[in-house]
């Protein structure tokens, strides 16, 4: 019979070495055969777009995969405290192998769209779901020990995402980056069915709010709508985009009004009262954008403007995605050597925002080398924010609320990424209508949009850095107590 076990509000669990590793390995599995997607499809993506044709809906792909993977978190999150997190994370592994062959056997871009949409649903669930055990298993300081070292798999899938996608690319198609993840997932399946507890809460409420996730999911489709839509205005009228935006500000007050009167909401309000978790979201928001402006534009520079291949421009960001992974290990060192956190704030979008400001002025003749330094500045800035903001708000909260926190970490980064993917999306197609009507070539005219791109992160990590300030910081002890 399978164990299942229930959380312990006031201490953490003491569990032998060879049991913490077997556990860390099946939660590292679990996590790579998502962690994989996000590397291996950004050197694909230019490739997929020749095949299938649309450019004009190249950060689609990108956007409906972060905006079902961002539902999810939250959905699934509150399963888990129901049914345990082993059964909803095999769940996740298993919905992503599916869709992910699905997403290999799409014939045109609208079909690649919805199969990665239903592949963001075990996408959000991986992603989140390890960082949650983590933060049941472990005193205060050795979370950020072990959060540094799930952002290994992040290295792991970094540092061989872009060469893999690339030379599967160029040798046996874009379609084979998809259909890689069945092997790597069967084995996930393998290793947390063997190695991880069925952790639960013992007195949640078998209670699903529906209306909670209904209204939030029309508000941020609503939303993610009317910016993608707000880069064709010729095709759709202000009026539509105007309507989508009002649509998701009443869905957005909705939402507001059922989760006060929700029996187990699923983001309850009084998290709000505190500022670390304010802060930590916003945070979470803004680095989540300042990292994917340079994973999805990175690429795209160095294919579409110096003229490399998949294969090149995959082995051209090893060094900004393995320093988001060294960044990540470090930070966690550092927060569980000192306790403290504050700091590491202020430098995340100190990095982040020179990262940028450099890749602004990258043009046709920027030589190779600068934009790999420029590209891993950006990575070693965003890496930092992988431990930072679930170590601070997992400290400022009791164990009985890790799992909603550590979630909510997970779903302002994706919100990040639904809000910022497509409004670069629509500097980039706003910025090549304007050259083309110009006259100007179409390599000049793709260094132009992708510099306004960089030029409006500088804008964000300003707002990151100054929002830092405010970060409360709370020392992490050994063995901290529950806090109310």
């Amino acid at each position: 019979m399978e164990q299942v076990i229930f959380m312990n509000y006031e201490s953490h669990y003491n569990l032998a070495k060879n049991k913490i590793i077997m556990v860390m390995g099946g939660l590292m599995v679990g996590l790579l055969v998502a962690a994989f997607d996000y590397s291996i499809i950004a050197t694909a993506m230019p490739q997929i777009i020749k095949n299938l044709h649309g450019m004009e809906f190249y950060a689609w792909p990108f956007t409906v995969y972060m905006l079902t993977s961002t539902m999810a978190i939250i959905f699934f999150g509150k399963l888990s405290d129901i049914y345990g997190r082993k059964h909803v994370l095999i769940t996740g592994i298993i919905i992503f192998v599916i869709t992910s062959v699905m997403c290999g056997l799409a014939t045109d871009i609208f079909q690649l769209i919805l199969f990665r949409g239903l592949q963001g649903i075990g996408g959000g669930i991986l992603l989140s779901l390890p960082f949650i055990v983590v933060g049941e298993l472990f005193s205060a300081r050795e979370r950020a020990k072990y959060m540094g070292i799930l952002a290994a798999v992040f290295g792991f899938a970094d540092v061989c995402g872009p060469i893999l996608g690339g030379v599967v690319t160029d040798t046996l198609g874009w379609r084979w980056i998809f259909f890689i993840n069945v092997p790597v997932g069967i084995a996930a399946v393998s290793i947390i069915l063997y190695s991880l507890p069925n952790f639960k809460l013992p007195d949640v409420q078998k209670v699903i709010d529906y209306t909670g996730i209904i209204t939030l999911s029309l508000s941020l489709s609503s939303l993610l709508l009317a910016l993608t839509l707000l880069g064709n205005l010729n095709t759709y009228p202000p009026a539509m985009i105007a309507g989508l935006i009002l649509l998701s500000v009443i869905m957005l007050l909705l939402f507001i009004w059922s989760e006060r009167r929700a029996v187990e909401p699923v983001l309850p309000l009084h998290l709000f009262k505190k500022s670390i978790f304010n802060v930590s979201a916003l945070e979470s928001f803004l680095a989540a954008s300042l990292m994917f402006c340079g994973v999805i534009y990175v690429p795209l520079f160095a294919q579409g403007v110096l003229g490399m291949s998949a294969t090149d421009s995959g082995l051209f960001m090893i060094p900004m995605l393995f320093s988001i992974t060294l960044s990540s290990i470090i930070t966690g060192q550092i927060i569980s050597k000192t306790g403290k956190y504050k700091k590491l704030a202020l430098a995340e979008f100190i990095l982040t925002g020179i990262g940028v400001m450099l890749l602004a002025t990258m043009n046709a003749n920027t030589p190779y080398y600068l934009l790999l330094l420029y590209s891993t500045i950006l990575g070693v800035g965003s890496g930092i924010a992988y431990p930072l903001f679930n170590v601070t708000v997992q400290n400022a909260f009791t164990l009985r609320n890790i799992g909603v926190v550590t979630a909510s970490m997970r779903f302002f980064r994706n919100v990040g990424t639904i809000v910022f993917v497509p409004l670069f999306g629509y500097i980039m197609n706003l910025t090549l209508a304007s050259s083309m009507a110009a006259k100007l070539s179409q390599t000049y005219s793709l260094v132009i949009s992708i510099q306004n791109i960089f030029l409006a992160a500088i804008l964000l990590a300003l707002v990151g850095l100054i929002v830092a300030f405010f970060l409360k910081e709370i020392p992490l002890e050994d063995d901290a107590p529950a806090r109310s």
